[in-house]
């Protein structure tokens, strides 16, 4: 579903990414774990294109992101095409981003209205339907600030949901939470993971992914320093980083 080969970012004269390889299968959940500053976020939004890149190729159920190449040079994409590819690429954040003015409702059904151009009463029926299957469906007239942080990023997967995405990406979606309401965000993603959604999670929740993922990356300075299975990187990680991180936050 996702294929990364020598990717690389820099801003200015920090090389961020350098040369990434990594596959992402689909109906599977891929965790990125590693130290702050290790490139887990560049690496994910270099995935839809909210990042470009100075390197390497990086492909989306088999198309190219953000370029188009001829004669073996990338050449990007209008604006307008990066946004058709984005379409199915599912994208969550630290953040939640909610529209303010909007209910929770209204938030999930304005791209699919709005976007895509679907028929309003269908998409307000998906919309109910996700609602409920974040378990919010008592909320969907309420308004972000109505909400707690942990409800309005409940909202915010549904509306990354309402679009039918071929992948979602998490960049570290429990970060900004108070500690209580974790839980209840992780164990909506740990339902898309057992309903074989394609995931690709920027975590530090070490719980989650020994129980939901199927591969767990971790990286350090802008490189792949380990990927394996939860059991291989948890309980027998070959590289001594991998080690001395996990070490750090177990």
């Amino acid at each position: 579903m996702v294929r990364l080969r020598g990717v690389r970012k820099r801003f200015g004269s920090l090389e961020v990414l350098k040369g990434i390889e990594m596959d992402v299968h689909a109906g599977e959940v891929t965790c990125l774990l590693g130290p702050s500053g290790s490139g887990k976020s560049t690496l994910l939004r270099c995935i839809n294109h909210l990042e470009t890149i100075n390197g390497g190729r990086v492909t989306v159920d088999g198309e190219l992101v953000g370029y188009r190449e001829r004669r073996g040079e990338l050449h990007e994409l209008h604006p307008r095409d990066v946004a058709k590819q984005r379409r199915k690429i599912g994208m969550v954040f630290q953040r939640f981003n909610l529209f303010p003015h909007m209910t929770a409702l209204e938030n999930i059904m304005e791209a699919p209205v709005g976007v895509a151009k679907r028929p309003k009463a269908q998409v307000r029926a998906d919309a109910m339907e996700l609602l409920e299957n974040v378990g919010l469906s008592d909320w969907a007239g309420h308004y972000p600030a109505q909400l707690s942080g942990g409800q309005q990023q409940r909202i915010a997967i549904a509306r990354a949901l309402a679009m039918k995405p071929k992948i979602m990406l998490f960049d570290e979606p429990t970060s900004a939470l108070d500690p209580e309401l974790v839980g209840d965000v992780l164990e909506v993603m740990r339902d898309l993971a057992s309903a074989g959604t394609t995931m690709v999670v920027v975590t530090h929740e070490i719980g989650f992914a020994r129980s939901a993922a199927d591969t767990v990356v971790f990286m350090d300075d802008g490189v792949v320093v380990e990927s394996g299975s939860p059991e291989q990187v948890f309980d027998d990680p070959k590289s001594r980083r991998t080690q001395e991180f996990l070490e750090s936050v177990l």
